[in-house]
């Protein structure tokens, strides 16, 4: 079997079981586990999939540039950010996440809406400096480009003071078993340390990023409270995070 046809079986079984078992995948094509492991160190690089032990996971498409972010599950990732701006009562301190999707929770807050509103997020301050009631408090640190979020030792300091009800998260993969995962190990920090000073973490989740991994565990499942999800979810690919304990928001 040449390499592409090897990679390209890889792949289905992925696309077919959501993992990869180099073990089985050695049996079922009576090669080397050797030879598999090679094949998933070179998807990986490639940004095919995520390895882990064992195998691979599907790597999530969450990791790409923010353009690029910009242009997956777009329609989904509005209807996330209306469900979770819901969520949002008067009067409350809320940390709010970067990203694609923690942009939709800031463009659909109530207009009427007075909370107060903490971010390491450039892009989503700005987008809140439009509301007329909100107060915004912008953490500073050293700007991460692929986010456009500040993270660094002066960002977890200042977040260390912040008592918030409620944080809604971004992340790039949510899996049952490896938990909430990110591209960048100090992004993945920030995240923790929001999630720390919050009496409250919400996870935004995509359908994309639902069984996906990335590089950097942010934190196991079972430290959130919720997933906020698209309303067209399948329930059987909701069934392991609800199996947790987990509230599931329906976007």
């Amino acid at each position: 079997m040449l390499t592409r046809e090897r990679k390209d079986h890889i792949l289905a079984i992925l696309q077919r079981d959501g993992r990869v078992v180099a073990k089985a995948a050695s049996r079922q094509l009576g090669l080397s586990e050797d030879t598999i492991r090679r094949d998933l160190r070179e998807l990986a690089a490639e940004g095919r999939l995520q390895r882990v032990h064992g195998g691979a996971l599907p790597a999530s498409p969450a990791i790409a540039s923010l353009e690029r972010r910009e242009e997956v599950s777009m329609a989904g990732k509005v209807a996330i950010g209306q469900a979770a701006a819901r969520m949002v009562r008067g009067g409350r301190v809320v940390m709010l996440d970067g990203g694609t999707t923690a942009l939709q929770v800031a463009r659909h807050l109530a207009p009427e809406l007075r909370a107060t509103v903490i971010t390491h997020s450039p892009t989503v301050a700005a987008e809140l400096g439009r509301h007329p009631t909100i107060e915004v408090e912008l953490i500073g640190g050293r700007l991460f480009k692929h986010s456009m979020v500040s993270i660094g030792a002066a960002a977890v300091e200042t977040i260390a003071r912040i008592r918030a009800d409620i944080f809604f998260m971004g992340v790039t993969g949510v899996h049952p078993e490896l938990g909430l995962t990110t591209g960048d190990a100090e992004e993945a920090a920030i995240k923790r340390a929001m999630s720390r000073q919050s009496a409250e973490t919400v996870v935004l989740a995509s359908h994309e990023k639902l069984g996906a991994a990335s590089p950097f565990q942010i934190m196991p499942l079972e430290e959130v409270d919720s997933l906020v999800v698209e309303v067209d979810l399948p329930r059987e690919l909701l069934q392991p995070y609800l199996k947790l304990g987990l509230s599931v928001v329906r976007g």
